[in-house]
């Protein structure tokens, strides 16, 4: 597995793959139109040029898209994380790879040692992440906030704020 800045030539592959059971627990709905992702996507890259965010495209061995990993607004004292893997390659660990990725190099590029991460408490996987994280973050779990979306999907939100161990002794 490798991860790389995120390229319009994933985009057919990250359009088909960002179906309704993987955003079954998120807030974004699956894209209507081809047009609709590519406009989404290339926001993103915009934003990335302007370094407010990252967006990584992780790629198996074969070179093949199986998901990306991002963090919004890097000029917000706590960025937010979102991370994402094909339904077929879920659960082979390559989530955790790629959110270490990401955090270790907001924190080298950017000087980032606090992160929001927002799961929906039924998404298992998605909340594994966190323990698996607990090594190198201390992790503050806050209320669980019910919504329904405009699509009507009614989620259960569990945030949670993540700062680096090692950067702990910054603040006192």
């Amino acid at each position: 597995m490798r991860i790389e800045p995120f390229d319009m030539k994933y985009l057919d592959d990250y359009f088909s793959e960002f179906t309704d059971q993987i955003t079954r627990y998120q807030w974004p709905d699956p894209f209507k139109s081809i047009d609709g992702a590519k406009k989404v996507l290339q926001d993103f890259i915009d934003e990335m040029t302007r370094d407010e965010m990252l967006l990584f495209a992780v790629v198996d061995t074969d070179e093949r898209f199986i998901g990306s990993v991002e963090i919004h607004g890097l000029k917000e004292e706590v960025p937010e994380l979102g991370v994402w893997i094909i339904e077929s390659e879920q659960g082979k660990g390559y989530a955790f790879k790629a959110l270490k990725f990401a955090l270790d190099y907001a924190h080298e590029k950017f000087g980032k040692s606090k992160f929001f991460y927002e799961a929906d408490v039924r998404n298992i996987g998605s909340n594994k992440l966190l323990d698996k994280l607990s090594d190198n973050y201390e992790i503050k779990a806050l209320e669980t906030e019910e919504l329904v979306t405009d699509s009507g999907k009614e989620l259960k939100l569990q945030g949670n704020v993540l700062k680096r161990k090692d950067c702990m002794l910054d603040n006192l």
